[in-house]
């Protein structure tokens, strides 16, 4: 009975240890140690700070609309849920409060001054064990409690606002915490934390860290010290951050005279690759904890392959086109490389080696969509370009919006192969489940066809629909490369004139005489270069070979230069 003994009996310490279910056993008994985190009511969801101008979203996520509206400018998600969100899905939160009464300014921490939040009607203070809730009216949202609703509207049956006394439906009562669902304020399930980010800075926030934690005024003239030594590390900041090297730059350690020219550094940066990572090649660190490698004292970025920098999204933004060529008719599909850029990579380059050739459609549904792409027809099959599953890719505008939409099929999140289907109709409900790197734009009758198939109870065609073909029309990576081996040529022919002193159009002979852009050369003046200077020489040549024929009768006598009046003269008045 005991553990790992033969006791009878089980002693304190045995019923008290970790894997023990007593009382004594603590919180070392929650699921893998971790503590629950629980979101505050009054706290914005992005920021993790108390909210000044609330508005939520309609599943009940409250944001500070200052710190919502700064992130929907770079993003278009929830950035809790990772849904799509725009600004004009939010809703303005009333909360009604207590001004008499401010339970967060006992201490003076938490308070700003206008009471704690309560429900206008019964005038109970919200904490974090009160279930509350918001009746949406357009744009805007009435905060109550929800015993509150619970009595006085829904069991009433009276259907209007207790507040504005405008008229609401149930599917208007949107819920802002509920004590008997705490998981949806964990913070552990945050979209935007569970990626890696932080908490999104307030205004208040930004400031101070600007200003830095240490209060000027009260340092008097040390202030202005810190002032200046605050200014010169913004201004290395920024040169870092622009691309220099403060500690190679010349002007970091030239002195401040007028006179004093800036003497250029002999240390020249070295020009990162274009397909440069993001990370290092690692030498530097494995060097120095291995006697047997040699010593490396720079981290040098590792090289990505065309392949690795391709495969980012909107890196190639050129779209791709092939044909699917069937039993029924051909297929004419548009390849979204922008915003997937690994599905379109891994079915051009599957089609290219033949890999859909003969391989059946398997799955057919009417009004639904139509899936193929399994060599073995039983649709557990296929394997990807790189011989396992791929991650999904949803960076982007794309839905199942229409007719004609090409979508990776897959098992799960991130199990894309080679599998595909193509909608028959609007389905949004796919939308960030699937991966869309496509869709017909010819050839509709051709999959009107493919609709009106008989399947069986399984809705496998009972007349077989097979893949004759993909032809790759246009290959998007090997236009781009194409387009890049052109820019890298021209870039080059311009470096290599720059380095020679002229400019892109500046091709002169040494004799001075300009070639022009068709090879032929300008026989007149040289400008502003060695030939003008021939030139000049040459007419003051003919000007002293030319004979001057002078008049010696008409010669006159100088004129005599009058004597200077004034000054000190020879001193004769002294």
């Amino acid at each position: 009975m005991g553990k790992g003994t033969d006791k009878l009996y089980i002693t304190h310490s045995e019923w008290s240890s970790s894997d023990a279910y007593s009382a004594n056993t603590g919180s070392r008994t929650g699921p893998n140690g971790a503590s629950f985190k629980r979101l505050p009511f009054n706290f914005c969801a992005a920021s993790l700070q108390p909210f000044k101008n609330p508005v939520c979203t309609t599943d009940g996520t409250i944001f500070d609309v200052e710190v919502i509206s700064k992130w929907l400018e770079n993003h278009t998600t929830n950035p809790v849920n990772g849904e799509p969100l725009a600004a004009r899905d939010l809703i303005k939160l009333n909360f009604a409060r207590n001004g008499d009464v401010d339970s967060k300014g006992a201490d003076g921490l938490g308070s700003d001054g206008k009471g704690d939040l309560i429900d206008p009607v019964s005038f109970k203070v919200f904490t974090d064990n009160t279930h509350i809730v918001a009746i949406r009216h357009g744009t805007y949202a009435n905060v109550f409690a929800w015993e509150t609703v619970e009595r006085m509207n829904i069991k009433a049956k009276m259907w209007r606002d207790l507040v504005d006394d405008v008229e609401f439906g149930r599917s208007d009562i949107i819920t802002l915490q509920d004590p008997q669902n705490a998981a949806s304020r964990d913070l552990s399930q945050f979209q935007h934390l569970k990626d890696g980010g932080e908490a999104l800075l307030t205004k208040e926030q930004e400031n101070e860290r600007k200003e830095g934690n240490v209060n000027i005024d009260a340092l008097g003239r040390v202030g202005d010290k810190v002032l200046r030594a605050k200014e010169a590390v913004e201004k290395a900041r920024r040169e870092r951050e622009a691309g220099g090297d403060i500690n190679r730059a010349s002007k970091a350690v030239t002195k401040a005279a007028g006179n004093n020219v800036a003497r250029q550094s002999m240390i020249q940066d070295k020009k990162q690759a274009y397909n440069a990572a993001a990370y290092t090649t690692g030498r530097a660190a494995a060097s120095f904890t291995s006697t047997g490698l040699t010593p490396e004292t720079s981290g040098e970025r590792a090289t990505l392959t065309d392949e690795e920098y391709m495969l980012k999204p909107k890196r190639v933004k050129i779209k791709g086109y092939a044909r699917i060529e069937t039993n029924l008719g051909d297929l004419n599909i548009e390849l979204q490389t922008e915003y997937a850029p690994r599905a379109v990579w891994n079915f051009t380059r599957l089609a290219q080696k033949g890999y859909y050739k003969g391989v059946a459609f398997h799955r057919n549904i009417k009004n639904f969509m139509i899936q193929g792409g399994d060599p073995t027809g039983t649709g557990r099959g296929g394997t990807s370009i790189w011989g396992k599953n791929f991650q999904d890719e949803f960076d982007g505008p794309l839905t199942h919006d229409s007719r004609g939409v090409i979508s990776m099929a897959n098992k799960g999140k991130n199990t894309n192969s080679s599998q595909f289907f193509i909608t028959y109709r609007p389905v949004k409900h796919l939308d960030r489940k699937h991966t869309i790197f496509g869709k017909v734009v010819g050839g509709m009758d051709v999959l009107s066809k493919m609709e009106a198939v008989d399947t069986d109870g399984s809705d496998r065609p009972l007349n077989k629909i097979f893949i004759k073909d993909v032809v790759v029309y246009l290959d998007p990576f090997d236009e781009f490369l194409k387009q890049k081996a052109e820019r890298d040529k021209l870039a080059e022919t311009k470096a290599e004139i720059e380095r020679t002193g002229g400019t892109e159009d500046d091709r002169i002979t040494w004799t001075g005489k300009r070639v022009r852009q068709d090879g032929t050369v300008d026989q007149g003046g040289g400008g502003g270069n060695v030939g003008k200077y021939l030139q000049a020489a040459m007419k003051q040549q003919n000007t002293e070979d030319e004979i001057i024929e002078e008049d010696v009768d008409t010669w006159e006598e100088p004129v005599k230069k009058k004597a200077k009046v004034g000054g000190f003269g020879n001193f004769d008045n002294w």
